[in-house]
């Protein structure tokens, strides 16, 4: 027996249509792919819960990241009203390691910002445009890219100072250079395709045709690089501070922590192992979203 025949100009017919299309887009079965990867939900999940900690974590505290408590130094875990204890000037580590976390995942986020805008426009329009524009703009991310990092850092804080907007230029000054190549790979591929032709034909600048045709469709290999450079950004701000490069006391990082714990884990332990374990967990769930989104997006696993 079959069932009922929706005439072609139905409104029912339209809608199971519609429906049909939705389901087939790349998009929706992305994230459908990504739904169904525990590790990525899993990760999302603990991103989220650490995310919201460290934005208002500090605030919920009886005891602010910078106090000192002369009464309470190297005070151990659940001691004297301290979580998870306390370090050589007496300052509440929960306190202190929710307020690293805030300054890690603002530096991880802003410079991967800064790097993904500066990437994106660098690369799509060096990538479309091609010819001597293409060959300039890339000898300059060759350049670059010569530069050792960690002079690049020290020459920027020599010159400006040390402060925490100078961590998020000199790292986001750096990040920029691979997304561009990226970027600009993808855009060599996709301004061969038959729609940016049709865009040429209707009359659109490059300008435009950039903006509207080739940007969107980098958005799915650039999702995945911005996971896994968020991870990469706070390392490297994490290196610096462990070099004493980086956020300067009495604000706090991941890294300033991971340091001066590194420096007093004969005398107090938790001082190293807590910073640690929070560091390796939230880089563990952006490299478990980043490769969810890999798997997701990726034609070739459909």
């Amino acid at each position: 027996m079959t069932g009922p025949v929706l005439a072609p100009g139905s409104r029912r017919g339209a809608e199971l249509m519609e429906a049909a299309v939705r389901g087939r887009s790349l998009w929706e079965d992305a994230r459908r792919r990504l739904m169904r990867n525990r590790a990525a939900v899993t990760g999302m999940i603990v991103l989220a819960a650490l995310v919201v900690l460290a934005v208002i974590g500090p605030m919920l505290l009886p005891y602010r990241y910078d106090e000192i408590n002369k009464a309470d130094v190297w005070a151990q875990p659940l001691t004297a009203g301290h979580i998870l204890g306390a370090d050589e000037l007496g300052r509440d580590l929960l306190a202190r390691q929710l307020m690293g976390l805030r300054v890690s995942l603002a530096i991880g986020f802003v410079a991967t910002f800064v790097s993904l805008v500066i990437g994106v426009a660098w690369g799509a329009v060096a990538g479309f445009v091609g010819g001597v524009v293409d060959e300039a703009m890339m000898r300059i991310v060759d350049v670059l890219y010569s530069l050792p990092f960690i002079f690049f850092v020290i020459l920027l804080m020599v010159t400006f100072g040390s402060n925490i907007i100078l961590i998020f230029v000199a790292i986001g000054a750096v990040e920029w250079l691979t997304m561009s190549r990226i970027v600009r790979g993808q855009t060599l591929a996709l301004k061969q395709k038959e729609f940016v032709e049709a865009a040429r034909a209707a009359g659109l600048t490059q300008g435009a045709i950039i903006v509207r045709h080739i940007i969107p469709n980098l958005l799915g290999p650039v999702v995945v690089y911005v996971t896994l450079t968020i991870p990469a950004v706070i390392l490297s701000e994490s290196f610096l501070s462990f070099l004493g490069l980086g956020v300067q006391p009495p604000m706090a990082s991941l890294g300033t922590l991971i340091a001066g714990g590194a420096q007093d884990m004969e005398l107090a332990w938790w001082l190293l192992v807590f910073p640690s374990v929070t560091m390796v967990g939230t880089l563990m769930c952006f490299n478990f979203i980043g490769d969810g989104l890999r798997d997701a997006i990726d034609p070739k696993d459909r």
